[in-house]
């Protein structure tokens, strides 16, 4: 069993993957998908007169600012447009995949933050308090392991439910992290649109290849951008038990395929 999470940036090849994951489940491999789609979330936004807006937490970590205009937005393209696109694909390679969101059958639970303390352009502090966002901590493994035992592939995007019963906005590659520690799943492949970990962004030729995973929080220093959620997520997943995490190449042809054979930085 491996979890696979494909991120939401330019660049990123979907059909490529959808295609090489048909050939490896008709191979006999289990897998779950988690997406994102943030790209294309942004465009939306614009097109529709609420432009993204991106806020910076006192810890260094970039989230999407999530008002409730936003969350809209944001589910009719994560749970829509993207996941819906994705499952279309996977029926064409001859994958019997359902698509859900985390709200479905509870399938993400956690919590929303009361409140959010940024650190706005000029440095100064500022606290967020209509913000939907929030952190995973309940997977609902029954209801994809009921999915995996019938032959369908789940293909899970945020948003979460919160234990208020609200949507929140929650980060992809921390949810793929609970959900394939919660599956004990072996490998954790997290595909964006970089090679992996570069010691020196953006020079791809930089790519980290091999983490102990012992040594993971000290690669932090190297992670850029998004790239600091992927690491954090890495680290929690290594936590809770699975044994190896990838950081691959999603703009390739048989990116999966690629992961799998040790391309990208492999921690563990």
């Amino acid at each position: 069993m491996i979890v696979v999470k494909v991120g939401g940036s330019v660049g990123i090849d979907l059909a490529a993957l959808c295609q090489d994951i048909g050939e490896l489940v008709r191979n006999g491999q289990q897998l779950v998908l988690v997406h994102g789609g943030s790209a294309r979330t942004n465009e939306v936004a614009a097109q529709l007169g609420h432009p993204p807006q991106f806020v910076t937490s006192v810890s260094g970590f970039t989230s999407r600012r999530t008002d409730r205009e936003t969350l809209r937005i944001f589910e009719m393209v994560y749970c829509g447009e993207v996941n819906k696109g994705i499952v279309e694909m996977l029926q064409a390679q001859g994958v019997n995949a359902v698509g859900l969101s985390g709200i479905d059958g509870r399938l993400l639970s956690g919590r929303r933050k009361e409140a959010i303390k940024i650190v706005d352009e000029r440095g100064r502090r500022m606290v967020l308090r209509d913000d939907y966002t929030g952190t995973v901590e309940q997977v609902n493994t029954s209801l994809i392991e009921l999915l995996l035992e019938n032959g369908y592939l789940p293909v899970i995007t945020p948003p979460a439910i919160s234990d208020q019963n609200e949507a929140i906005n929650v980060d992809g590659d921390r949810a793929a992290a609970l959900i394939a520690s919660s599956l004990k799943a072996e490998k954790l492949i997290i595909l964006s649109n970089v090679p992996g970990l570069l010691r020196n962004f953006p020079d791809e030729s930089s790519l980290i290849r091999q983490i102990d995973a012992a040594q993971v929080g000290q690669f932090m220093e190297h992670a850029q951008g998004r790239m600091r959620i992927k690491v954090l997520g890495a680290i929690e997943a290594i936590e809770q038990g699975v044994r190896q995490v990838v950081f691959a190449d999603g703009r390739i042809a048989k990116p999966l395929s690629a992961a799998l054979a040790g391309g990208g930085t492999v921690i563990g």
